[in-house]
């Protein structure tokens, strides 16, 4: 069976990383810096979107734009992508 990476609890830094922490325990840090010349990632750049739209939709990594938990209005990055970075610590669960 393959795992499917669920992400639990996000917490956005004003440096555009974020800390994501997965439901085994996994916490890795995200750097979105490099993606936000990326015409897709622009409402990013404001760091108070950035920070202020920061959630977990449909179990990853997303930024709310619309602020209605609209996922055809959010920004998401897919959990198996950000899973799959060097963990900086890993929790008990």
């Amino acid at each position: 069976m393959d795992y499917f990476p669920e992400i639990v609890q996000v917490l956005p830094h004003h440096d555009y990383t974020v800390t994501v922490y997965f439901h085994d325990g996994k916490i890795v840090l995200y750097n979105m810096a490099d993606l936000l010349n990326k015409p897709i990632f622009e409402p990013l750049r404001d760091i108070n979107v950035f920070i202020g739209a920061c959630t977990i939709l449909n179990d990853t990594l997303a930024w709310d734009i619309g602020g209605d938990k609209d996922g055809s209005k959010c920004i998401d990055i897919d959990p198996d992508t950000i899973y799959q970075l060097p963990a900086i610590r890993k929790e008990a669960i």
